[in-house]
């Protein structure tokens, strides 16, 4: 369930409405939008949703509506206007698609180098590398790990591009956010629910994150799995 407060609720408004959500026993997720404000109500299901409709009674309240899609507080109902994310100088959501490109693997400085000037005259507008590139065997190349972090950092700052590079392991999480722009969860990670929890803790000035949608599963994988460990933690954007 959603609270919708009227364009020109005061705070103390808005303030009132979430202790009367949590009193309820639901977590209030405050969203400001750009005309009005949207106080989400998450919990458990099965409780007694009638209680909520009482609110709309609330001074500064306009209505109080359910949201049937499973990703509650990403859905169109919640932010009408869209999410806009930022990743350096650049931004995700709006009218503009916003293009990510490099090599799936930085294996050299030339190598990134000559890549990111690729991507910078194509004018995509993120960089992207992969610094932990795990294999089966143990004979295969498998990465530069933290040299390589640094030589994707250096070309994307002397292109001018925002970085992006995927994280693999939880242990990892402060080195990747120490180089890079933007954290990638590729697909095979989409379902490492331990990585995934570490993740939504991170603090919400740092690095947005990308959850890659594994084949064979709807897109609406990773909205959800984007929105169970990222903003029901009320301290990130995904």
């Amino acid at each position: 369930m959603i609270v919708v407060m009227k364009a020109h609720a005061s705070e103390a408004e808005i303030q009132s409405v979430v202790k009367m959500v949590e009193d309820l026993d639901y977590n209030a997720h405050v969203i400001r939008g750009v005309e009005r404000t949207v106080v989400a109500c998450v919990g458990d299901e099965r409780g007694e949703k009638h209680q909520l409709t009482h609110l709309e009674s609330v001074a500064g309240v306009e209505r109080v509506m359910p949201v049937v899609r499973s990703f509650k507080l990403a859905s169109r109902e919640v932010r009408p206007e869209g999410s806009r994310i930022k990743v350096g100088n650049a931004e995700i959501g709006g009218k503009r698609i916003a293009v990510i490109a490099g090599p799936c693997a930085v294996e050299s400085a030339e190598q990134v180098e000559a890549a990111a000037d690729a991507v910078k005259m194509a004018g995509a507008h993120m960089l992207r590398g992969g610094a932990f590139k795990p294999r089966t065997s143990p004979y295969a190349f498998q990465g530069l790990e933290g040299e390589g972090l640094k030589m994707l950092e250096h070309a994307g700052r002397r292109v001018g591009l925002p970085v992006v590079t995927e994280i693999m392991d939880p242990h990892d999480i402060d080195l990747v956010i120490e180089h890079s722009d933007m954290l990638q969860v590729g697909a095979r990670n989409a379902q490492n629910f331990s990585l995934l929890r570490r993740l939504g803790f991170v603090k919400r000035d740092s690095d947005p994150v990308v959850v890659l949608c594994p084949n064979g599963l709807p897109w609406s994988h990773s909205a959800t799995a984007g929105e169970s460990w990222f903003l029901t933690q009320g301290d990130r954007e995904s």
